[in-house]
């Protein structure tokens, strides 16, 4: 779907009055604008009236609508023309474009694997001092590190999503007295409180049809970030470090105290059968206590289990769910697990640089944020701003992580990220396969150089 922003009926006088400004050195006042926008936060980007400049995206309507919505007063302000080109073809056909030499100005990349074969075309722009001064700013440095490659910043980060949290009810926590755990030694305490009452500790499912077995690599990321530094975790996903290393192996074995602890998950056979969706149903009801999960699960929950996403210190609503930090091995360890999109340019001009840079800045990720159904990891972005009360602790965890990875399966061969490692660790519940045996089995899998 291609969607193109369109000014207000009085752009053409906001421009004009713009432009005027630009040309006599003026700074941009509330008067600036036909409509009464206050355009003083646009002025770093004033000097290029008239002009366009295409975003590709992934992002199509209805989520791209609100993308839309929030360049409206930039627009109206600046005189440039965002043209949002959003596709489901995106990956497919951004190289097709490339070769093509109809490379947008912009792309919002997904994931850095992708990014990385764009650079190597040679097609793409670094980002000027502008953007890479205001991302150095603005976010933690692993930001940064995943949009650049070779050693030159590319692309910009956008928006975040975070896997770090584990979904309980405040209501059943409040009921039996249960606090919430800042350790892994205190999570596993806890979950021994719980086993010795009536409700199960927690509930996993592993079940995705062909993609069975995702949410067991999900454990092992987060735990790998708690137990190990993130240069391992970087030489795990590269397979410097062996999949079956001894660190590794340690990693495994704490997500079985866990996952193989009938005591805690029941029936552990049983895991590997049980969807995803269904693995947190048990928090709905209190016929369990925790599912580690990531933050989309709670609209599944919303729509098929008839829960209501509320606050921590909701605790007296039947249903209610939210989440706290899956924590590491001390409290101040903070690692998180995640994803998010990065903005890389393909052409060098000063109203592509201009639109780079204004997705770097507290105004917009607080205006977006506003609009509901997003957030990111700028440190700028004020959580008052984000309505959702999981989005609002997804911030948190971003704004205070000792460090951010993206989801290694994700960043590993296909063979293995969405294969090998998937199959093996529904193996290990499934079959009670030894942690050596699904290690070795892993590393065997991986593609020879």
């Amino acid at each position: 779907m291609r969607a193109t922003l369109r000014r207000r009926s009085t752009l053409a006088v906001a421009t004009l009055a713009v432009a005027a400004l630009a040309l006599s050195g003026c700074a941009a006042t509330e008067e600036d604008s036909a409509s009464g926008v206050d355009c003083a936060p646009f002025e770093a980007y004033l000097g290029n009236e008239g002009t366009e400049v295409e975003i590709y995206t992934t992002i199509v309507s209805p989520e791209a609508d609100l993308f839309q919505e929030s360049f409206l007063d930039f627009e109206e302000c600046t005189g440039i023309t965002i043209n949002w080109n959003g596709s489901q073809e995106f990956e497919a056909q951004l190289p097709v474009r490339v070769e093509g030499g109809t490379a947008p100005d912009l792309a919002i990349f997904p994931q850095p694997g992708l990014l990385a074969k764009m650079v190597a075309t040679g097609s793409m722009v670094a980002a000027s001092a502008d953007v890479a001064a205001s991302v150095d700013a603005n976010y933690t440095p692993d930001w940064k590190n995943y949009g650049t490659v070779d050693g030159t910043f590319y692309a910009a980060p956008l928006g975040a999503n975070v896997k770090s949290f584990v979904w309980y009810s405040p209501k059943t926590f409040a009921d039996n007295g249960w606090a919430i755990p800042t350790t892994w030694s205190e999570l596993l305490a806890l979950s021994d409180t719980i086993a010795a009452s009536d409700v199960q500790p927690w509930c996993v499912g592993f079940g995705s049809g062909e993609a069975t077995g995702w949410v067991g690599t999900d454990w092992m990321e987060d735990l790998m970030l708690r137990f190990q530094d993130a240069d391992t975790y970087d030489k795990w996903v590269s397979n410097e470090m062996k999949f079956n290393d001894p660190k590794v192996a340690e990693v495994l074995a704490e997500a079985g105290k866990i996952l193989k602890n009938p005591d805690y998950v029941g029936d552990v056979a049983s895991i590997a059968t049980t969807t995803f969706q269904d693995g947190g149903a048990g928090i709905v009801d209190g016929s369990c206590a925790m599912h580690r999960q990531a933050s989309f699960i709670g609209g599944i929950l919303a729509a098929d289990y008839g829960a209501t996403i509320v606050t921590p210190a909701d605790t007296d609503v039947e249903g209610g769910i939210t989440t706290f930090y899956f924590p590491g091995v001390s409290a101040d360890n903070k690692p998180a697990l995640g994803g998010g999109e990065f903005v890389g340019a393909f052409a060098d001009r000063p109203e592509v640089a201009a639109v780079q840079l204004y997705l770097t800045s507290a105004d917009w990720n607080n205006k977006k944020a506003s609009l509901g159904g997003w957030f990111s990891a700028h440190l700028g972005l004020d959580t008052a701003n984000v309505a959702d009360p999981v989005n609002a602790v997804a911030v948190e965890i971003l704004q205070n992580a000792t460090t951010f990875r993206f989801d290694a399966s994700d960043l590993m061969p296909a063979a293995v990220g969405a294969g090998s490692f998937w199959k093996e660790m529904t193996a290990w519940v499934a079959e009670d396969k030894a942690d050596k045996a699904v290690l070795d089995a892993i590393q065997a899998s991986w593609p020879a150089n």
